[in-house]
């Protein structure tokens, strides 16, 4: 599937999950009293997905991976102070919540990955480089390929028939 929007991304929508979860933990308690605590907290869980949502609408590969790599940092820092939160005393009475939020960090940051990873060796270089020509020469560079692949496996197809079978109505 082929997203034209950042808000079509599963993992754009994790990442806005993630955040939404955060901002429902980080309303009362204890973060009262810890307010750069529950800001930096706030702050790294709203950076996954606006990291995504800015590299996508950046329009180069290389940018969008930037972003990507960005966002997974911003995963990683939510999973760390979640440890933290679980060994310190005044946040006891969230302990239930914050394997939840901790899972769901790190399935952000697997989806970023494979993301990620899919992309290294793309030779597209983003929507901002593509013209007509390119577009053109993507198409046929596509069909080619189609056509290889079936010509290969007519190929294989006919090898596995028996020599001399013949074909009904010969």
């Amino acid at each position: 599937m082929k997203y034209e929007r950042f808000e079509q991304l599963p993992v754009w929508k994790a990442g806005i999950e993630l955040a939404r979860q955060v901002y429902a933990m980080t309303k009362s308690g204890a973060f009262r009293r810890q307010r750069s605590l529950r800001d930096q907290l706030e702050r790294a869980a709203v950076s996954v997905s606006n990291n995504i949502a800015e590299g996508f609408e950046r329009g180069t590969t290389q940018e969008l991976l930037t972003f990507l790599y960005i966002a997974r940092g911003s995963a990683g820092e939510v999973r760390s102070m979640l440890w933290l939160l679980e060994t310190l005393p005044d946040f006891a009475d969230r302990k239930s919540e914050i394997p939840d939020l901790k899972s769901l960090a790190e399935g952000a940051s697997r989806q970023l990955r494979a993301w990620a990873d899919s992309l290294q060796d793309s030779s597209i270089k983003g929507q901002r480089y593509l013209s007509e020509k390119t577009r053109r020469a993507d198409q046929a560079r596509r069909e080619r390929e189609r056509f290889l692949e079936e010509l290969r496996q007519a190929q294989e197809a006919n090898i596995q028939k028996p020599h001399g079978a013949r074909s009904e109505g010969t």
